[in-house]
This record gives structure tokens, C-alpha cells and sequence, in this order.
């Protein structure tokens, strides 16, 4: 049995167009996952975990943590966190410092050579995708450019 949208123009609008809903949310759903494992592939650094290649995300997007708070934000457990934490440590791409507040926990910063990596993971990656780009007619780019700022939105919901 298929989830239903819980959009309330849906009641108003029909059978035929909760179906047509229901059509556009699943390739919505497929679209982004075999785009999102496409560009997963677009690695600089074959070293790295995608876990790892998140946390550095994270830490590169909300500032430092705490390896807890870094568990919550990546859905982990606790100790896998503090080994995934380790091994970024030990190569050199994130730092452990003394909490200012509680010095009981360490808060995990990324270091600069993790900023350089990230950056160029992020030209690869942007590179990539502007090349697949560059296939679409300019009508569906503009529909593209349009939802860019949908889809962003949806990702932090």
C-alpha cells in the first residue's frame, strides 16, 4: 500500500491528480538517489568513507562539535562516532580539542587540509554535474535552475 501525500489540495483536487502526485514524488525519490550515488562516485580522496566524506560535511557546514553531537547530526551511535572520529584524526583531518565548558569531552574541528579536500571534492563534484548539465535542453535547465532552491529546502526539512 503507497504513502499517501498529505498535501490538502490533494482532497480537492482528485483521484487523478493524487495519482499524478504520487507518480511525481516517486521519481522525484529515484531521480535524487541514483543522481545523489552518481556524484558519491566523484570522490577526490578514494581513502575516505562516505561517512567520513559526511562528518567532514557537517563539521565544514555547522562549525565544530562534540563527537556526540556529530553522532545525533550523522544518525550514528555514539561509538561509532568516536572511531570514525580516530581515523579522521589520525590522518590528519580533524583536531581534538578540550571542551571550553566541560573538559570531561572533546569537541572535533576540521582541519585546514580537510577545508582544501572539501573544496576540492566540492569543484569535482560541481564540475560533474555541470557537464551533465550541459546535455539538458535550455527549457528543462530553466526548470532545473527554478527548483534548485525547492530541492535545498527539502533537504533540510
Amino acid at each position: 500500500m503507497s504513502e499517501q501525500l498529505p498535501a490538502p489540495r490533494l482532497a480537492e483536487a482528485g483521484q487523478e491528480a493524487e495519482e499524478a502526485d504520487q507518480e511525481a514524488v516517486n521519481a522525484l525519490r529515484a531521480g535524487v538517489m541514483r543522481l545523489s550515488r552518481r556524484l558519491k562516485h566523484q570522490r577526490v580522496d578514494e581513502s575516505l568513507s562516505p561517512t567520513e566524506m559526511a562528518v567532514l560535511g557537517t563539521l565544514a557546514r555547522c562549525g565544530s562539535a562534540t563527537p556526540s553531537e556529530l553522532a545525533r547530526k550523522e544518525h550514528v551511535q555514539p561509538p561509532s562516532m568516536t572511531r570514525i572520529v580516530a581515523m579522521l584524526e589520525a590522518k590528519g583531518l580533524v583536531r581534538l580539542e578540550a571542551h571550553p565548558e566541560d573538559r570531561r569531552q572533546k569537541v572535533v574541528t576540521q582541519t585546514e587540509q580537510a577545508e582544501s579536500m572539501l573544496a576540492a571534492a566540492r569543484t569535482k563534484r560541481n564540475a560533474w554535474l555541470a557537464q551533465l548539465v550541459r546535455e539538458l535542453d535550455e527549457d528543462d535547465w530553466a526548470v532545473l535552475r527554478a527548483a534548485a532552491p525547492v530541492l535545498e529546502k527539502l533537504a533540510h526539512l
